[in-house]
């Protein structure tokens, strides 16, 4: 299976009981990651809607992973990548599922995310995004 399809369509998902990776305490809000947008090819919305979103959710890795994601898709090659490294080294972290139903930390998600950037392999015909 394509790195793309394993990155694709990523759900922002509350600590899971199971899993040995610390998560924040957090209300069940949803964050805005314009996953529509994304999800749809729609990544200059894609943007506008995330960057609208409240101020508060500027650290949450499922955000910055689908605003890269955007940017890159965009060809803006450098603000992609700072958020991705920005997502990678944050200390609030999720658990974040795939649409093929594979569960992983947003740090190696966002890591991955910046290899395949780095790889040229993020272009308009990826689809990627969380929700």
């Amino acid at each position: 299976m394509a790195l793309v399809s394993t990155l694709a369509l990523v759900m922002l998902a509350q600590a899971a009981g199971e899993s040995a990776v610390p998560f924040p305490a957090q209300s069940m809000d949803r964050v805005e990651v314009a996953y529509e947008e994304l999800a749809s090819g729609q990544n200059s919305a894609a943007i506008a809607r995330i960057e609208r979103s409240d101020a508060a959710d500027g650290e949450d890795p499922a955000r910055l992973i689908n605003l890269a994601i955007a940017h890159a898709r965009e060809g803006n090659v450098a603000a992609a990548r700072a958020l991705f490294m920005n997502a990678a080294r944050l200390d609030t972290r999720y658990r974040l599922e795939t649409a093929n139903g594979e569960w992983t930390d947003s740090r190696e998600l966002a890591r991955r995310g910046l290899a395949m950037l780095e790889r040229g392999e993020i272009g308009q015909a990826t689809r990627m995004a969380s929700r």
